[in-house]
């Protein structure tokens, strides 16, 4: 994800979580933290064959341990597989950062990215009572151990790009 992709992206943001999305100023922090020898985030987007953005995720690492920041896929692309592919490539930068494990957290009424989850092996942990505001939504906490070994061979299919 570029600086560009920001405004495209807060588009698919609003649509997405209308009740607690994030602002551009959260995106822009985010970045900063993307670039360079120290970066410590890795945030991409998905693009569709006509450059509209599709999807995007992002993963922050400290130390040994990573955390899952945001993913997200348009309602348009639900079912193809868009999700799973931005997962893997949040675990493979996981892995690249030398993370040990994996958390994130997940609103207890999405059970649509929860089996997504799962199916990386991602398992519950605990809950956060009231996480998502201003809904006062619950949010169940994930972790999953060794994300190496979760990451599947294959990358993106044709007709998609994700870039950084």
């Amino acid at each position: 994800m570029r600086w560009w992709d920001i405004e495209p992206v807060l588009e698919l943001e609003h649509e997405l979580f209308p009740e607690d999305a994030w602002s551009a100023g959260m995106f822009w922090s985010e970045l900063a933290h993307a670039r360079g020898p120290g970066a410590t985030r890795r945030y991409v987007v998905a693009e569709a064959d006509d450059g509209r953005i599709v999807g995007y995720a992002g993963l922050a690492a400290a130390g040994d341990l990573g955390d899952v920041q945001t993913i997200a896929a348009a309602r348009d692309q639900w079912g193809t597989g868009l999700g799973a592919r931005l997962l893997t490539d949040l675990l493979r930068a996981a892995s690249d950062f030398e993370c040990a494990e994996v958390l994130l957290e997940v609103r207890v009424d999405n059970t649509r990215a929860q089996k997504l989850y799962a199916r990386f092996g991602f398992e519950p942990i605990g809950f956060r009572r009231g996480y998502y505001q201003p809904g006062n939504v619950d949010a169940l906490v994930m972790r999953l151990s060794d994300p190496a070994t979760s990451v599947p061979a294959d990358g993106p299919v044709q007709g998609e790009t994700t870039h950084g």
